[in-house]
C-alpha cells in the first residue's frame, strides 16, 4: 500500500486515501475486476489514476461526460502526467494520431467516449497497445435497468474480448441492487466483487416543502441558511429568471447551463467556487466534477426524473461533513408536469419513425449508407426545416439511440485546435509576413507540443498577448493553414450525431419492447418513486432514499422534515403530565376555546393538542355548548 500512498503524495499532495479508496485500489491492482459504488464527491477518479501510475502500460478510461473528460486530461497534464482523449467531433486524422501515440505509450491515460469504442480503427489500434486497466466511469449507463442507459456502453464487452487479461474497474455514484448486479454481468466480471460505501449522509438533512410560491420560499431558505448554494431547475430560461430574482433581493447569484460558452462557464464556476458568487442557478449541467466542500444548501425547484438523479445532485451539499440541507420545493402542479414529462419523453412510435426518416433526408443519406458517419448536428435547424417540435424530436432521437440506430452526444463546445505541419527547423526557413512571424512566435511561447499533436488553443488569449482583435487572429490562422504551415480546426459548438448502422428503409425501423416499451415502463416507475418521495408525510426521507438503493434496515435520521415534525408532536411522559396539569389549572379558572387554551400553554401547539385530545377522549375535560372546554365535574 505504501507505493500507492507515495504516488498519491507525489502527484496529488494528499497523505491518506478517503474511506473505500484504498480497498478499491488494492483490489484492482491485484488484477480483480472491481465495482466501486461511491457517492458523489467520494474521489472516484483516484481509484484508477493512482494504481495505473504504479502499473506498466496505459489505462483506458471510458466516460460519456466529454466536458469532464477534457477537464481530467488537463488536470493530469498539469500534474505532469501524460493523457489524451478521443470523442465524437474529432477528425479521423486526429483520432488516428492519438491512437498511434497510445500504441507507442506516449500517454498514461487514454479517455474514450463510449460511441468511439467499437469503431474498426479503435479496435485495431487498442489490440496493439499495452493496456494495464480499463476504467468505466458512470458504469450504471451499461445497465438497461439504470436511469441513464446508453447502448454504446455495451461495446465495452467487445474490448474485454480483445483484452481478456486486463482488469476492469467500474465506478458509479448511484445504483440500485438490480443495477449493481447487471453492471457486473454486462462487463463480464470473472466473479462478483463490489466495494460499497453506505449512502447515509449523517450531516445532510433532506427536506420537502409543499408550497404555492416557490420563488418566495427559495428566498426564505437562502435568508435562513447562510453560505453557498446550488439551485436546480429544469430549463435554461428559468436559470436566468431565478438568478435575476435573487440578485434583485440582495443575494448574489449567477445562472449556468450547457448552452453557455466554455469561457463563460469557467468564469461563473470560478466566481462561485471562490465565494464571490453565493448561489449558482443551474440545469443538471452543473456539478459534474465540481468539488466544493462547503455547499450549505442544494435546492430543487422542480422534480428530477429519478431518485438516482436527485440523490446525486442533492449530495453536492455538505461535503465538508458539516450540517447542510437538500430541499425539494413541491406543489400539486408538479404531479401534472411529471405525467406530461412521460408523454414528452416517449412520443408515439409513428412519430419516432417519422423523425428517423426526416433525419436521413436532412443529412442527405440514402438508404443503405452512412455507417459510422459523424455529423455536427444542429437540432434547431433540423426541427425548423421539417416542422418538428424540438422536445419531441430530441426525445425521438434518444429513443432511436436506445434502439441502436444512432448516437447523439450532448452539446459540446470544442476549442480551436492547431498542429504545425512543418518541422521546427523548416518553419524558420519559410518566408513569412511580419504578422505571421509575430503570431508564430506567440503560439510557440504560449503552447507546448504543437509539432507532435493537435493542441487546444484560445484565440482570445493569443489576441490579448498580440494586442490584436480576435477576428484578426482567426484570419491569420486561416492564412497559415492555407499555406499548409499549420493544421487549424476552428472552434465550434454543436452536438454530434453518429450513424452506428446504415440508414434503414422506414418500414424496416423496429422499436422493440426493450428499446421502447420496457424503458417507458421503467421511466414511469422512476417518476412514481420521485412523486412518492415528494408526497410522503410519514416515513423518514433518508429511509426512503436508502431503501431505494438497497439499504433496507436503516433507522430514522432525526434530521429530515418528517423526523423533525414527529419530534415536535411526540410527547414524553414528563411533558404530558406537565401539560395536563397546566390544562386543569387554566380550565379550573374558566372555560376556554381550544385556541385560547393553547396560547396559555407554554409548549408547542402539536404537543398541547395531543394532550387536549387525549383528555377529551378519556372524558377528563368536556366541550360546552359554545365549543369551549371545561373540566369534567368530579362525581
Amino acid at each position: 500500500m505504501q507505493k500507492y500512498l507515495s504516488i498519491l503524495k507525489q502527484y496529488w499532495g494528499y497523505d491518506q486515501f478517503r474511506p473505500l479508496q484504498g480497498d478499491i485500489i488494492q483490489s484492482i491492482a491485484s488484477g480483480k475486476d472491481t465495482l466501486g459504488l461511491m457517492p458523489t464527491g467520494g474521489g472516484k477518479s483516484l481509484t484508477f489514476q493512482v494504481p495505473s501510475m504504479a502499473m506498466e502500460g496505459i489505462c483506458v478510461v471510458v466516460t460519456p461526460l466529454i466536458a469532464l473528460m477534457k477537464d481530467q486530461v488537463e488536470n493530469l497534464k498539469k500534474r505532469g502526467i501524460t493523457a489524451a482523449a478521443i470523442f465524437s467531433g474529432m477528425s479521423h486524422n486526429e483520432i488516428l494520431m492519438t491512437l498511434d501515440n497510445a500504441v507507442f505509450e506516449a500517454y498514461k491515460f487514454l479517455y474514450v467516449s463510449p460511441e468511439r469504442l467499437a469503431t474498426p480503427v479503435f479496435m485495431e489500434k487498442i489490440k496493439q497497445a499495452k493496456v494495464c486497466m480499463i476504467a468505466v466511469d458512470e458504469s450504471h449507463c451499461i445497465s438497461q435497468w439504470g436511469y441513464d442507459f446508453r447502448p454504446s456502453y455495451l461495446r465495452i464487452a467487445n474490448i474485454r474480448e480483445l483484452l481478456p487479461d486486463v482488469p476492469v474497474l467500474a465506478l458509479t455514484a448511484t445504483a440500485t441492487p438490480e443495477v449493481v448486479n447487471d453492471i457486473q454481468t454486462q462487463l463480464h466480471f470473472r466473479e462478483p466483487n463490489l466495494f460499497q460505501k453506505s449512502f447515509f449522509r449523517s450531516n445532510l438533512a433532506y427536506v420537502v416543502r409543499t408550497v404555492e410560491n416557490k420563488d418566495e420560499n427559495l428566498l426564505k431558505i437562502l435568508n435562513s441558511v447562510t453560505g453557498t448554494s446550488v439551485v436546480y431547475v429544469r430549463n435554461r430560461k428559468r436559470t436566468k429568471e431565478i438568478s435575476d430574482f435573487l440578485n434583485l433581493n440582495g443575494i448574489s447569484a449567477e445562472n449556468f447551463h450547457a448552452g453557455l460558452k466554455n469561457e463563460t462557464k469557467d468564469a461563473k464556476q470560478g466566481r462561485w467556487k471562490s465565494g464571490e458568487t453565493r448561489v449558482i442557478v443551474s440545469t443538471n449541467a452543473f456539478g459534474m466534477g465540481i468539488d466544493k466542500a462547503e455547499v450549505r444548501t442544494v435546492v430543487h425547484m422542480d422534480l428530477p426524473d429519478s431518485l438516482e438523479a436527485y440523490f446525486q445532485e442533492a449530495g453536492r451539499a455538505g461535503r465538508d461533513e458539516k450540517k447542510a440541507y437538500a430541499v425539494l420545493l413541491y406543489n400539486n402542479g408538479d404531479a401534472v408536469k411529471m405525467r406530461k414529462r412521460v408523454t414528452d419523453s416517449f412520443p408515439g412510435k409513428e412519430m419516432v419513425v417519422k423523425v428517423y426518416e426526416a433525419l436521413g433526408n436532412y443529412l442527405q443519406m440514402g438508404v443503405g449508407s452512412g455507417l459510422d458517419k459523424v455529423f455536427a448536428f444542429d437540432i434547431g435547424d433540423f426541427c425548423t426545416k421539417f416542422k418538428l417540435p424540438i422536445l419531441i424530436a430530441y426525445n425521438s432521437l434518444k429513443i432511436l439511440q436506445q434502439a441502436g440506430y444512432i448516437e447523439l452526444t450532448d452539446e459540446q463546445d470544442s476549442s480551436s485546435r492547431l498542429l504545425f505541419t512543418v518541422g521546427k527547423d523548416d518553419l524558420y526557413k519559410l518566408k513569412q509576413t511580419p504578422e505571421q512571424e509575430r503570431l508564430i512566435h506567440i503560439l510557440l511561447r504560449s503552447y507546448t507540443g504543437l509539432f507532435t499533436d493537435l493542441a487546444s488553443i484560445s484565440e482570445d488569449i493569443i489576441a490579448k498577448r498580440l494586442e490584436w482583435t480576435r477576428d484578426k487572429v482567426y484570419e491569420q490562422l486561416i492564412e497559415l493553414a492555407k499555406e499548409r504551415i499549420i493544421q487549424f480546426i476552428p472552434r465550434k459548438k454543436t452536438p454530434y450525431l453518429t450513424f452506428v448502422r446504415e440508414r434503414e428503409a422506414t418500414e424496416r425501423v423496429v422499436l422493440g419492447k426493450e428499446a421502447y416499451d420496457d424503458r417507458r415502463e421503467r421511466y414511469i416507475a422512476r417518476v412514481k418513486s420521485v412523486l412518492d418521495y415528494a408526497q410522503e408525510e410519514n416515513i423518514c426521507r433518508n429511509q426512503i432514499l436508502l431503501s431505494y438503493f438497497g439499504e433496507k434496515d436503516s433507522k430514522p435520521c432525526g434530521k429530515c422534515d418528517i423526523c423533525l415534525k414527529k419530534k415536535e408532536t411526540q410527547v414524553s411522559d414528563e411533558d404530558f403530565e406537565a401539560i395536563r396539569l397546566l390544562i386543569r389549572q387554566e380550565l379550573h379558572a374558566e372555560a376556554l376555546t381550544v385556541n385560547a387554551l393553547i396560547k396559555k400553554i407554554p409548549f408547542k401547539e402539536p404537543k398541547a393538542l395531543q394532550v387536549i385530545r387525549f383528555m377529551i377522549d378519556n372524558n377528563q375535560i368536556v366541550e360546552n355548548e359554545l365549543m369551549k372546554l371545561g373540566l369534567k365535574k368530579e362525581s
